[in-house]
Order: structure tokens, then sequence, then C-alpha cells
């Protein structure tokens, strides 16, 4: 790569990807690594390795009855795969996202490779177990890797059906959720009390307040940790647009700005995955381009977000 191409904002680099091969549907789609190099970490409770980019759903994926959107979709779903991508996050909460994921997972060659997360989320032991089997149909599983308590609704009750579903070898992963701030410290003791196999929360560059308890607590554990809202819902490429990278950035593999922020989170020895959700064909390349390369220390994670900060 040359050396000017560190300088690229985000949105540059990918008008170039978007260039290449003279349409979204990208040919060479694997711009930056092959996925057999791909950077995976195991999940603490079994050792099973995920790669560090997974795919969020919320917001972007809730396109059923729009026939564009759908082929849009459609490519996102097989650049992910095709980049190496495994972990797929969902949940009932987010419209007719599950209902998409099943039609497009219908007719997309590497399913075998799903890692499938989703949630339930609803209150109820009997309205729980309707709502995960009705999400298992919707995708079109025979079973969920990953099924999580989304936003502690009625956590203790779901808790003892997810324990029950993990030894019938209905779900092989138990979770539990939020995004809330406010939440944090009934989560803390959730975690604290019971034994959950991941945890999902917000995490990114300027959202650090999981880094005081909750991620070494996950640590503690031994607790798999998904990273949602990895650009604070474009807030931090708000923050940098008209900006280049620095060029220091070049020592840990780092191309745009979105993979800068994946990196980040990445990097923290407690992450497991971070599930960035698009709707971009070009997004998605860049996105999993975080996944390849040098990650971060701990010298210059900090120097990151001080970076970050000055802005």
């Amino acid at each position: 790569m040359k050396k000017t191409d560190i300088h690229l904002s985000r949105r540059s680099l990918l008008k170039s990807i978007a260039a290449i091969g003279g349409s979204l549907l990208l040919p060479s789609s694997r711009l930056f690594a092959n996925p057999a190099t791909i950077i995976k970490k195991p999940i603490p409770a079994s050792g099973e390795l995920l790669p560090v980019i997974g795919m969020g759903t919320s917001r972007t994926f809730d396109s059923a009855g729009d026939p564009s959107q759908m082929e849009k979709l459609a490519k996102v779903l097989s650049l992910f795969f095709e980049n190496g991508g495994t972990l797929i996050d969902s949940s009932p909460m987010y419209g007719s996202s599950e209902a998409v994921l099943g039609q497009l997972l219908e007719t997309e060659a590497k399913k075998s490779e799903l890692f499938a997360a989703t949630k339930v989320w609803t209150s109820g032991k009997d309205s729980g177990i309707r709502q995960m089997e009705n999400s298992r149909k919707l995708w079109g599983v025979g079973q969920f890797d990953l099924m999580q308590i989304h936003n502690l609704v009625d956590w203790q009750v779901h808790l003892k059906t997810l324990q029950a579903m993990k030894e019938a070898g209905k779900i092989r992963y138990t979770g539990i959720t939020t995004s809330h701030g406010r939440d944090h410290s009934e989560l803390y003791q959730a975690l604290k009390q019971h034994q959950f196999d991941f945890v999902q929360l917000s995490y990114n560059i300027v959202d650090r307040e999981v880094e005081q308890r909750l991620l070494p607590l996950a640590r503690d554990r031994n607790i798999a940790v998904l990273a949602n809202r990895p650009y604070a819902r474009g807030a931090l490429f708000r923050k940098t647009r008209g900006r280049s990278l620095p060029e220091w950035a070049k020592a840990f593999d780092c191309h745009s700005w979105g993979q800068f922020f994946l990196k980040y989170i990445v990097s923290h020895p407690a992450i497991t995955c971070a599930i960035p959700a698009t709707s971009k064909p070009h997004h998605m390349v860049d996105n999993m381009g975080a996944c390849h390369g040098a990650l971060p220390d701990e010298k210059t994670r900090q120097k990151m977000a001080q970076y970050i900060r000055q802005l």
C-alpha cells in the first residue's frame, strides 16, 4: 500500500473501494487481506475462536418489502462471509430484521459458517419460549449459537430458561445485554451472581464507562464480550469528518477511521468481538478490514483515545 493511502478519510477510501471493479458487486471483494489471516479471539467458556469483527442488524436490516434494499443487504451479507465473518447479531426488537436475515440466508452459499446470535425481549417464561422459537423459524436455523436476554428484560426468569435450553442442546451459549448506562449496576450484579457465557454492551473510543467495572468483571468471570455501537451511532465519523488519519495509525495496519475505531475496541483484552451494523456493501468491506494486520498495544490505545479527545 502506498504511503499516502494512510491519509485517506473513510469516505475517500470507500469511494475508492466502490470504484474497484466498477460497481458494488466488488468482484475482488477481499481488499485488505485473505480471510485465512483473520484475527480471532477465544470464547472463554469454550475456547472456540471468533473473528473479532461481527455484524449487527439494528436499524440496518429492517427492510422487509423493499426489493432494492434487500438486494443491497444480500451483497452486505455475502461480503461479510466472503471476508471471514461469522457472528451475526439480531433481536425481535429490530423490526423485520430477523425475517430479512432468514430470507437472505436461504440463498447464502456460506450459511454454514454462521454463528447465529439473537435475543429474547419480552416478559414471562412462556412468552419468552414462544418468541425464541419464532426467531429460530424466522432465521431458518436448527439452533442458535447464542441466545441473549435483551436489555435485562425479565432476566431472572429467562436465565433459567436459557440454562435449561443449553443443557438440552437447544442453544450453545447464554448471554445478557444492555445498551444503557443506567442499567450497568444491575448488569454488574447479574454477571457477578450468575454464570453467563456472553455479555453485550456499548463500548467505543468515547464511551468507555464499561472499562471501569464491567470489562474487568467479564475477564475475571471468563465471559465473552460483544461490543455494540462501535461508532457511537455515527457520532465518531461526524467528529473526524474532513480529517486525515494520523501518520502513526499505519503502525497497526489501519486504513480508515472506521478501522481506527474498531481496532481500538477489539484490542481491549476483555473484548471478544465488535458488531458494527451497516446496510452498505462498501462499509462492510471496510469494517472487515479491521480483522487483519496488527492491533494497537495498550500504550497506543491510550494515544488513540487522547487523539480523539483533542479533536
